[in-house]
């Protein structure tokens, strides 16, 4: 033991079928380096040797919860199955099966075992109903299987392009995988009783047998009459709604509020304020409320990587997606605050310090309105003219005043609008397309549409890059406090924390930023603000 404790490093962890874990310490290579110990589980490994600074395991969803449930934590992990999604994609083998029984048959040359499909969770609980991992061949041992992929996976991103870079992405990714799980087992504050009563003020009286809310009900009946034909119409099927609009001399290609928006006739406004107040009682009504909120907590599974940008996902709960009316829920703790923070224009910042283009990294240099900074360089004061170029710039404007403002933009910023055009023309040419530290897009064939994707892509996949670093860093920050990440989403963070530790958690967020930017792009001019609001409630941040 007190060898082990002078020699803290890496260690590996290997589950067994009887759920028991086996551990040693590893050499840089990722061998074993000393004896390997047998524990009844993986919490009791982590709680006997709380020195460990990285624990490499097959996945951070299979093993963290159990440690966290006892009452340890662990400070970094090795992620194996997250890793090789990221590896594969980097080679140009996007979606092939990444469990660790699938990568130790590739290198073994064994057939390869699908992986489980996504879980799709339907309650509060939905690790319950995840599938469990992928068996490895029959005479194969799981500590040498990890060991076996581990090694194989230190060796395959040695090999890449920039072997620094897809080792930072790496440690992110499993950064990443610790702070989801912590985040699910802490969960968001909510008030039941507050969301009650935000549901009977949109939605009304809830009637017996299913039938729909009063409101939803009322908005139903004026939307029918509206048309004055004497046909019923349903709100919520848009097929009644477009024969209904036809019959009424107005042709329609879908339902969705844009086009709505621009079409005269009385149907319309109740008809916008259905769609709203239906997607609230679907999304976030009653049976949401009974299902995932417990003793105070909406807690969902978050899935770092989710998205092929490298955006988080989730399973179950519409956590990413919370309705601004339903926000008035989300109360701290008596004592404590809600620590908001949402990063400003961070796409268009990361897009100056990826295409190194001096005049927009000098434009992103400070800490203020980057379009009215970018207005006064080149669109002559008008921000809307700057904001609709540099985002047309990112996701692919084609037509109308974005494009002539584009015209402006790549006159002025030829490096940051080289770096996006690039992109663009190797997701049409079928090119493999990295952000900046090797997240690699899905492969295909080349066409119009996957080069606005890709183009979108090298920015939106590198912002989420620095996200990863920044939460890693967040969480560091934040070890010896009592304030707890609850929430995350692309650009924004919330911290829950006592009143009294407020101050410093917003100035962590602010350092935890900045120490991203350093770590992800090097030394930039590029800073990364944030607007953090300190309340009571998550609806007064907005």
């Amino acid at each position: 033991m007190g060898e082990e404790r002078a020699r803290p490093g890496r260690w590996a962890l290997a589950e067994y079928a009887d759920g028991s874990v086996a551990v040693c310490l590893l050499d840089e290579r990722g061998r074993p380096e000393g004896p390997v110990a047998r524990e009844p589980d993986a919490a009791a490994a982590v709680r006997a040797r709380p020195w460990v600074t990285r624990w490499v395991w097959r996945s951070t969803a299979a093993v963290y919860p159990g440690v966290l449930a006892a009452g340890s934590r662990v400070e970094r992990c090795y992620d194996v199955e997250a890793a090789e999604a990221l590896l594969l994609g980097y080679e140009g083998s996007w979606g092939l099966p990444r469990s660790l029984s699938a990568a130790f048959a590739r290198l073994r040359g064994l057939p390869v075992p699908e992986d489980p499909p996504p879980a799709v969770a339907e309650t509060a609980q939905p690790s319950l109903f995840a599938a469990g991992p992928v068996p490895l061949p029959a005479d194969a041992d799981p500590l040498e299987a990890l060991l076996t992929v581990y090694e194989g996976q230190l060796a395959r991103a040695g090999t890449t392009a920039r072997p620094e870079r897809m080792r930072l992405l790496l440690a992110a990714e499993s950064a990443g995988t610790l702070v989801a799980a912590e985040m699910g087992r802490a969960g968001i504050p909510w008030r039941a009783d507050i969301h009650r009563e935000v549901l009977g003020e949109l939605l009304g009286e809830r009637y017996p047998g299913g039938a729909q809310p009063r409101r939803l009900a009322e908005l139903a009946e004026r939307v029918s009459e509206a048309f004055g034909d004497g046909v019923r119409v349903r709100p919520d099927l848009p097929a009644d709604i477009i024969r209904a609009f036809a019959r009424a001399g107005i042709r329609l290609g879908s339902t969705r509020a844009w086009e709505l928006r621009a079409v005269d006739h009385p149907a319309v406004e109740p008809l916008l304020e259905y769609k709203r107040l239906y997607r609230i009682h679907t999304a976030h009504g009653w049976s949401w409320l009974r299902t995932w909120v417990r003793d105070g907590r909406f807690r969902t599974e978050y899935v770092p990587g989710g998205a092929p940008s490298g955006r988080w996902t989730t399973h179950g709960g519409g956590a990413l997606q919370i309705p601004r009316a339903v926000r008035r829920a989300v109360v701290a703790d008596p004592g404590w605050r809600l620590v908001v923070a949402d990063a400003d224009q961070l796409e268009p910042r990361v897009l100056a310090a990826i295409s190194r283009d001096p005049g927009l990294m000098a434009t992103a240099g400070g800490t203020g309105d980057l379009y009215g900074a970018l207005s006064h360089r080149g669109f002559s004061g008008d921000r809307a003219a700057a904001k609709l170029a540099l985002l047309g710039a990112i996701y692919g404007q084609t037509s109308g005043d974005g494009l002539r403002h584009l015209a402006d933009l790549r006159r002025r910023f030829p490096a940051a609008v080289a770096y996006v055009d690039e992109a663009a023309r190797a997701g049409e040419e079928g090119r493999l397309v990295r952000t900046w530290l090797g997240r690699t897009s899905p492969g295909g064939e080349g066409s119009r549409a996957r080069g606005r994707f890709t183009r979108n892509f090298v920015v939106q996949g590198s912002a989420a890059e620095w996200a990863l670093l920044m939460l890693a860093a967040l969480r560091a920050l934040l070890r010896d406090t009592r304030a707890e990440l609850v929430f995350f989403q692309h650009d924004e963070v919330i911290v829950h924390c006592p009143a009294e530790e407020a101050d410093a958690v917003a100035e962590s967020i602010r350092a935890a930023g900045e120490s991203a930017a350093r770590l992800a792009f090097g030394p930039t001019p590029v800073r990364y603000p944030f607007t953090t609001a300190t309340v009571r409630c998550y609806a007064e941040a907005k």
